[in-house]
């Protein structure tokens, strides 16, 4: 399908090759409840569960933001905890339009792992294909991958804010969050200057898969998005800003991310806040 994702009979292929890909069950929401009972309740065979809270995260701080990015050495412990290993594909999944599947997806290619692909469509996708679940949780033996920080481009508050002047920064989150309308989480209601609201939902058909290369480069065309101008993307906690990420790179448009996102911003004094509709 792309460099990105992958379609529910391509992966099922994949599992029956000779070297079938590590699968990652990456099911979470915010606020909970955990996604471990839903991989409980049923899988795709083969699957290892990642917690997004304490394996693709470090604890939170208010001036790092709520989901900061994880020591590299506690991710690579927990990535051969997956049984990943070198030359390895990598296949990851969740039950919410890739929402929380996309923060492994950007994690592993920041830390040089390749390929990495998404489950387009997620775990309803495999089950309409005529894919089995198990419910019998699968623990590998582990492997033994090697990760190297810095392969896609990360953006700090320095950053996002010199872009958003310079280049492109898209603000992820829901268009009331973007406005300032509501806030349910951080201290502070509102978005950075010069940020244009770009909802992550609006990546996605009805069906929860993404839309087309076409339709995406659209989207994105609409919003700025195009030359050589640099494009970076935040979120609340840098959780759906990967989402936004990886729908640019099906698009066509490299991007950085802000792993801080809104959570940090909020919690720093010294930013400046916008409120309102976006003025691009």
């Amino acid at each position: 399908m792309s460099d990105v994702l992958i379609s529910a009979t391509g992966l099922a292929r994949l599992l029956d090759s000779v070297r079938p890909p590590r699968v990652l069950d990456v099911r979470w929401q915010l606020g909970g409840p955990p996604g471990r009972e839903g991989y409980l309740a049923g899988h795709i065979p083969s699957a290892v569960f990642v917690d997004l809270e304490t394996e693709l995260a470090a604890p939170p701080v208010p001036v790092q933001g709520r989901h900061p990015l994880p020591d590299v050495a506690a991710l690579q412990r927990a990535a051969r905890g997956w049984g990943l290993s070198a030359g390895d594909t990598v296949v990851v999944y969740d039950n919410s339009g890739a929402m929380s599947a996309a923060r492994a997806w950007w994690l592993l290619r920041w830390a040089s792992v390749e390929p990495v692909l998404i489950l387009d469509g997620g775990l309803a996708a495999w089950t309409s294909a005529g894919g089995a679940v198990q419910t019998a949780p699968v623990r590998p033996q582990p492997g033994d991958i090697t990760l190297v920080p810095g392969a896609l481009p990360t953006l700090d508050a320095d950053g996002v804010a010199a872009l958003a002047r310079d280049g492109i920064v898209l603000d992820a989150r829901a268009g009331e969050r973007y406005r300032g309308e509501v806030e349910p989480i951080d201290p502070i209601a509102g978005h950075i200057p010069g940020a244009h609201s770009a909802p992550t939902g609006d990546n996605l058909s009805a069906d929860g898969t993404f839309r087309s290369p076409a339709e995406l480069a659209r989207r994105f065309a609409a919003l700025g998005v195009g030359g050589e101008r640099p494009v970076g993307v935040y979120c609340g906690s840098g959780v759906t800003a990967a989402h936004e990420v990886a729908a640019l790179a099906i698009a066509g448009h490299p991007a950085a991310l802000y792993p801080g996102s809104w959570s940090q911003w909020s919690n720093l004094p010294d930013r400046p806040v916008a409120t309102g509709a976006d003025a691009g």
